[in-house]
């Protein structure tokens, strides 16, 4: 496994890292065993990067990685969330970045995964009544008090993105990217995060397993998938979106790779401080994920899968109305 740097200052990771979200929720059900199999797979094959959120089961997901790793914390690099609010019972109460709750929160998700430490903590939305500057600062007390190793933020505009890194340094920035979502490239957040030395996360590499070509339908998708929200995912703009993988799924033929290597292949080409965090429950998709950072996609390969995916070309908010206000601009 190759290694790529948050930054040009910041931690080696592996070239890929595992987004661990789908493990305890939103595309239906979970299955612990398969889980952990799954995360002990990723360190043979030298996958240390872990990607993980509180609101994530909400809870369970950090406590699953705590499990998974115990006895081999010193093999992982720790990255995780707080921000998005949620009850007991799973229900969304907003965003919050107040001081008292973050660190709250750290403590909590430390608890959770059996760490002494956070390698990356990230604001996994920006909240709009409270000054970044006020989360930030709280951010570096945690990093001062050895709680925290680097920070992060997700789906942070521009302008936020330098009012915070002038606060404190950022390591990485997190935005959803891929072939159908290109707002890191058009917003200038990519442009932004090599200015600052911030490195570049983007979750969602494979479009939710839409640019992966195994989903043939809406009904393909479990009844308590969070996809069947997504507009992306309607029945309207479903057939416009599948015939664009279409496309691709020829040039990955061609050039004897999987669909979604080539969807991962094209991010990794983006440059060497993009760190992809593709999720999977399956063992045998984690293998082929990672053999994706071994494909380096030739200029005429470029240019063809430019041709048939150009930007904006996606039918479809990528998100509800809902969580599209969440969204820092």
């Amino acid at each position: 496994m190759n290694r790529r740097s948050l930054g040009p200052h910041g931690p080696q990771v592996s070239a890929i890292g595992l987004g661990c979200m789908g493990m305890s929720e939103f595309y239906g059900p979970s299955d612990e065993r398969r889980a952990i199999e799954v995360i002990h797979r990723a360190l043979s094959l030298d996958i240390d990067f872990f990607d993980t959120a509180d609101m994530y089961g909400p809870h369970t997901n950090e406590i699953l990685l705590g499990k998974a790793l115990a006895g081999r914390r010193h093999e992982a690099f720790i990255a995780t969330k707080f921000g998005i609010v949620r009850d007991a019972e799973g229900g969304f109460h907003g965003v919050c970045g107040r001081p008292a709750y973050i660190k709250d929160c750290c403590d909590a998700s430390l608890r959770r995964l059996r760490c002494e430490h956070l390698d990356l903590y990230y604001q996994h939305r920006v909240d709009p009544d409270v000054p970044i500057e006020d989360t930030v600062g709280t951010l570096g007390e945690l990093v001062a008090a050895g709680k925290v190793r680097y920070i992060g933020l997700s789906e942070a505009g521009v302008a936020t993105l330098r009012r915070a890194h002038r606060e404190f340094p950022i390591t990485a920035l997190q935005s959803e990217y891929s072939l159908w979502s290109r707002e890191p490239e058009e917003g200038g957040h990519l442009a932004a995060c090599r200015e600052l030395g911030i490195g570049f996360v983007p979750y969602s590499p494979l479009g939710r397993g839409f640019l992966s070509g195994t989903l043939r339908s809406p009904d393909d998708l479990a009844p308590d998938d969070f996809r069947r929200t997504t507009p992306r995912f309607s029945a309207e703009n479903f057939a416009h979106n599948l015939a664009v993988v279409a496309e691709l799924d020829a040039i990955a033929r061609a050039r004897g790779c999987t669909a979604a290597q080539l969807a991962l292949a094209w991010v990794l080409s983006r440059g060497e401080d993009v760190v992809p965090i593709p999720g999977t429950t399956r063992p045998e998709r984690l293998a082929e994920n990672a053999a994706a950072t071994a494909i380096v996609l030739t200029a005429a390969e470029l240019a063809a899968i430019e041709s048939a995916a150009p930007q904006g070309f996606a039918r479809g908010e990528r998100y509800d109305a809902t969580r599209m206000t969440m969204m820092n601009r």
